[in-house]
């Protein structure tokens, strides 16, 4: 017999949420909850790599910027935890150059701020099907050479001398660049 009723989901397994946001962390966890996960919550770096280590997490879903640091550095421990751990980084601050670092370190999906819990549990799960068709309207040059500056600036830690001489740029005309907005397509 089964023992969830039409009032309780089926556990879907243990998701770990790490966000310095008290309030924003305690809503979601609610959600995520509602929805047939077994919540485990941490506000900074420090607390999700011990709740990672201690109780391996199906899934995970971090703040890029935690008081601590960047939450990019915590999905390595998490992803050695647990190998098969689906990943999601979350951030208010979104550029292609830290959803690429995100990925690269083993996130599944990057999610821009405010993101309902919806959008995260859609990010959560596997896609099933095949990839989805290119973007009819893809990026323009100008805002390709736009991201690729602002990842190489991001890999220098934001050090404009250094993104400067690793671009063979003038540090003059970077800083005007990077003062800009982001190019619209």
């Amino acid at each position: 017999m089964d023992e969830t009723t039409n009032d309780t989901p089926a556990d879907r397994g243990l998701l770990l949420l790490v966000d310095d946001d008290e309030v924003f962390l305690t809503r979601l966890a609610r959600a995520m909850e509602r929805r047939g996960y077994t919540v485990r919550t941490a506000g900074s770096i420090k607390a999700g790599a011990t709740a990672a280590q201690a109780d391996p997490p199906d899934f995970a879903v971090v703040d890029l910027r935690l008081g601590d640091g960047s939450g990019l550095e915590l999905v390595p421990t998490i992803r050695a935890a647990n190998p098969d751990s689906r990943i999601v980084v979350l951030t208010g601050y979104g550029n292609i150059a830290t959803a690429v670092a995100a990925m690269k370190q083993g996130a599944i999906d990057y999610l821009a701020k405010p993101a309902d819990a919806d959008a995260i549990e859609a990010a959560l799960q596997p896609r099933p099907g095949p990839l989805p068709p290119p973007p009819d309207h893809p990026m323009s040059a100008d805002r390709v050479r736009w991201e690729h500056i602002q990842r190489v600036f991001e890999q220098c830690d934001r050090n404009v001398s250094e993104t400067a001489r690793r671009l063979n740029m003038h540090r003059r005309t970077l800083q005007r660049i990077l003062a800009k907005h982001a190019p619209r397509e």
